[in-house]
């Protein structure tokens, strides 16, 4: 005897609350992108310092990236039709990963110039930035990484990868900035290639920055496997359920930001079809209500074997 059930998770407040707080993150993010773009072109241009404009075009690049998490966030909140009887979750991650390709992109930018730079031996063309620039860079690095920690607590809180990667898109910013500010304070105390061997390291970073981002997207669209310790609180939270002898089967698979369970359940073998409906019944609940992120169960009952 055996009961199988598949149970789509229609959770309209945790959608709610993801758009809710993604839609507030990527407008504050563009808002803030925006103003920093604005006061960083100013300051360069006064302070004659090409490193503060290529910041500038930087912070510009990051209201593209947060247009493209809205866009990814909102196609992935589309609820499940005939085409996709499984939801759209997955967009996120091709938003996600779209992203880890223009971070990668900003990163080899910034690294190829800087070996570019230092390579030339010329580094007495440039001319020496006045104080707007460097008070410019300061703000910026403040501001991004303000931008960088409220993005990134955000994201873990809705387990948005997208956010996520906008997040590790302000901490580059951040880099940039830095690196701005060491090559306008050495190109103001006579040592203009500080700022392209700090900007070698600064490409480190971000590399590391988009390959993480990129390798968590991959991960979540070829049904990876949850963690762990979700399976080993999903196993406990089912044997909680005295009608439960064992189980035979716990797979989990991660779909965009929620989880797919198939799991087999061991019980009495001589209860009727109806008690093992009821028992794969509260066993389903008891996940849903424990596992927000849970989108579909399957439950199967198995008889339990004699020796158990």
């Amino acid at each position: 005897m055996k009961e199988d059930r598949i149970m789509k998770k229609g959770n309209d407040d945790y959608a709610g609350d993801f758009q809710r707080i993604a839609d507030k993150v990527s407008a504050t993010s563009i808002i803030g992108n925006m103003v920093l773009f604005g006061f960083k072109l100013i300051a360069g241009i006064a302070a004659h310092s090409n490193a503060m404009i290529s910041d500038a075009v930087h912070s510009a690049s990051d209201v593209f990236s947060t247009v493209v998490v809205m866009i990814g966030i909102r196609l992935a909140l589309k609820k499940a039709d005939k085409e996709h009887p499984y939801g759209h979750e997955r967009l996120e991650c091709v938003a996600a990963i779209i992203l880890a390709m223009v971070l990668f992109m900003t990163g080899l930018g910034i690294g190829m110039e800087a070996l570019k730079n230092i390579l030339s031996g010329s580094y007495n063309d440039l001319q020496a930035p006045g104080a707007l620039a460097l008070a410019a860079a300061v703000v910026s690095i403040m501001a991004k990484e303000a931008m960088f920690w409220y993005t990134k607590i955000y994201a873990a809180r809705i387990d948005s990868s997208a956010l996520l990667a906008d997040a590790w898109h302000h901490r580059s910013d951040a880099f940039s900035s830095v690196g701005a500010l060491i090559g306008i304070v050495g190109a103001r105390q006579g040592f203009p290639v500080m700022d392209s061997v700090a900007s070698l390291v600064i490409f480190v970073f971000i590399i590391k920055a988009a390959y993480d981002i990129f390798k968590d997207a991959i991960d979540k669209m070829v049904d990876h496997s949850c963690d762990e310790e979700t399976e080993r609180q999903i196993y406990e939270c089912v044997m909680k359920n005295r009608e439960v002898m064992g189980i035979d089967s716990l797979h989990t698979r991660i779909f965009g930001n929620r989880m797919y369970v198939d799991i087999e359940v061991a019980v009495d073998g001589s209860y009727t079809l109806k008690r093992s409906h009821e028992i794969a019944e509260e066993v389903h609940e008891d996940i849903e209500r424990n596992f927000q992120k849970i989108k579909h169960i399957m439950v199967h009952v198995n008889p339990a074997q004699a020796d158990m």
